[in-house]
């Protein structure tokens, strides 16, 4: 898998913004995928009261969702935790994991934030621009912008707003259950982005990309 040196992996909130703001302009939010056999999941655990990053990924045959791959990288831990700025702290041990697999996913659904963050670029938008692949961000909480509600059926969903833009959907994955946030992260349009994540939910909250990822992260193996 081909990893695009674009920046050096900064330590300072404010040399992160800069880059955020430079990569910004990369985001593609149009559909440039073909045809999706295997879709993966990342996640970020801790260990040693956080001075390790553990990234997980799990690559799942698509539509069947079965789980084909795996792979697992520890690394110190460089940069603080500051809201807005996961990324930086979360994509050196994912860009750690993912030479490690064999299969190279045609999607890669993030554990986070993609076009809904405030110089729009979370996790999802900035690991896309540096592996030139379609992501998704899937965040199980709201960073950015304010939503109507979300009827209580599985597979409902409402615009998620910044101002006059919209930065993506928050969509209700089960019936009678808080909601999801979904905001595309490179290389997709909003509503494949939606498809997909619907594509990759079963009967549980979070999409089985995410849930093998994390179940990978925060194991002790």
């Amino acid at each position: 898998m081909q990893i695009n040196s674009i920046h050096p992996w900064v330590k300072s909130v404010a040399e992160a913004k800069e880059i955020q703001q430079q990569l910004s302009n990369k985001v593609v939010a149009s559909d440039c995928l073909g045809e999706v056999k295997y879709v993966a999941g990342v996640d970020i655990g801790f260990e040693d009261n956080y001075a390790i990053s553990k990234a997980a990924v799990a690559v799942l045959s698509y539509p069947k969702l079965e789980l084909v791959e795996t792979a697992i990288a520890r690394i110190p831990t460089a940069f603080p935790y500051v809201p807005g700025y996961l990324s930086f702290r979360e994509i050196p041990a994912i860009l750690a994991a993912l030479p490690q697999l064999k299969i190279t996913p045609d999607l890669i659904l993030c554990d986070g934030q993609g076009l809904a963050h405030p110089r729009r670029l979370g996790l999802a938008c900035h690991l896309g621009v540096l592996l030139d692949l379609p992501t998704i961000g899937v965040a199980k909480s709201l960073l950015i912008g304010k939503h109507e509600e979300v009827p209580l059926e599985k597979g409902n969903w409402q615009p998620l707003l910044d101002k006059d833009e919209t930065i993506g959907v928050v969509l209700r994955s089960r019936t009678k259950v808080k909601p999801i946030y979904v905001s595309i992260g490179h290389k997709i349009s909003l509503p494949t982005a939606i498809d997909y994540v619907m594509g990759c939910l079963t009967k549980y909250r979070l999409p089985e990309t995410t849930r093998w990822a994390d179940k990978l992260a925060s194991s002790k193996k």
